[in-house]
């Protein structure tokens, strides 16, 4: 019984794409999964990654330079692809833009391997879905079918696992389908109504849906994860900076600080600088959790702490320790990456429990062929687009 539970686990191999700081691999391997091969571009990311896990098996070039037949033999692969031109934020290129074309050379990776994995896991932003009406997310999964998965699509939020406001979609491919009960997906948390759509939409795509429902929000909040600074600390904002903080407060924000700042205890919230009717703009949450973490290039995208109560209030940009903790990695090691590249870094990642989520709830049931739950199927013609 031993020798054949090792055998299983040491089946469980995985090639991380566009590994970044490696948050992935974190959620994978706390479930007992092994990242046998990782690949990024980004020098900054990599030295992070260096920091914190065993990068003998780190590739750090462009994935244009990768070939399939050079990969060692593994059971996963995981992309998360450069979400650029298909966020809302960004330009809208989609997967025809610079960076977000990248998928098509996961793709080809893929279709290069001498043994094809039998699971993958791509992650991106949920606007995936409606870039160019949709046709981008057809044409992505049209290709996995090529290859030969079947896709399943979820949206899973961070906050069910961290004070951070964080949706993502994931697509799991599996070589073999999962069961063919019914043709319904209902909308819930995990597939929210767009998927039901866009599956009704697409009958030639090979999709079917694992049951999942995501554990309550966690209760956490940011006093769960804020760096407790003394108020002599030189990343505090001087009284300049923080009177042109209060100057661009609407008037109902003026009095959600007014609020915090009256509070008998302290209390903390994030903030970001906008942009409305054309001038600049701070919007302090009215929550006790973070907006979504992004990759700080500039103040308009750096999200900002307000720490208030006893009747004073002062503001800073978070740190790095608070990103990681946000993402659900405490205690990882930042080296001697510059903060900005650090907060870029984990910007650009993946919340760690979430991954780990799906890796115990989805993931390792795939691979070891256990997966016991009803299952939801689109049957249709299959067709080459």
């Amino acid at each position: 019984m031993y020798s054949t539970c090792v055998r299983i686990w040491r089946r469980m191999r995985v090639a991380e794409f566009f590994a970044g700081i490696g948050l992935v691999r974190m959620g994978l391997e706390a479930h007992g999964l092994k990242v046998v091969w990782a690949n990024d571009i980004d020098v900054n990311k990599h030295t992070l990654y260096v920091a914190n896990f065993d990068a003998s098996d780190f590739r750090l070039d462009d994935i244009r330079n990768v070939r399939g037949w050079e990969l060692p033999d593994i059971d996963l692969a995981t992309a998360s692809f450069p979400c650029t031109d298909l966020s809302l934020a960004g330009n809208r290129a989609g997967l025809h833009g610079i960076q977000s074309s990248m998928f098509w050379e996961f793709a080809r990776v893929l279709d290069e391997v001498e043994n094809l994995p039998s699971t993958i896991l791509i992650e991106n932003v949920p606007s995936f879905a409606s870039s160019h009406a949709g046709q981008d997310l057809r044409s992505a999964i049209s290709k996995l079918n090529r290859l030969g998965y079947w896709c399943d699509l979820l949206v899973i939020n961070a906050r069910h696992f961290v004070p951070q406001s964080r949706a993502r979609l994931f697509i799991v491919g599996s070589v073999k389908q999962l069961g063919n009960s019914s043709n319904v997906w209902e909308p819930s948390e995990i597939r929210p109504a767009w998927i039901q759509r866009f599956v009704n939409q697409n009958p030639s795509l090979r999709l079917h849906a694992l049951d999942l429902t995501l554990p309550p929000p966690t209760e956490d909040t940011l006093a769960d994860i804020v760096e407790r600074l003394s108020v002599s600390d030189e990343r505090w904002w001087d009284a300049a900076r923080y009177q042109r903080f209060l100057s661009e407060l609407s008037p109902a924000q003026q009095e959600r600080l007014k609020c915090m700042t009256a509070s008998d205890f302290p209390v903390w919230a994030t903030a970001y600088r906008r942009t409305r009717y054309g001038r600049p703009a701070w919007e302090i949450r009215g929550d006790a959790i973070s907006g979504c973490l992004r990759t700080a290039r500039g103040g308009s995208s750096r999200q900002a702490l307000v720490e208030a109560g006893l009747g004073v209030s002062r503001v800073r940009w978070m740190t790095s320790t608070e990103y990681a903790r946000l993402q659900g990695a405490e205690g990882y090691e930042f080296a001697s990456v510059p903060e900005n590249r650090a907060l870029f870094g984990f910007g650009d990642a993946v919340c760690v429990p979430v991954v780990a989520w799906l890796a115990q709830s989805y993931l390792i049931p795939l691979l070891q062929g256990t997966v016991t739950t009803p299952v939801s199927v689109a049957e249709g013609t299959f067709a080459v687009v």
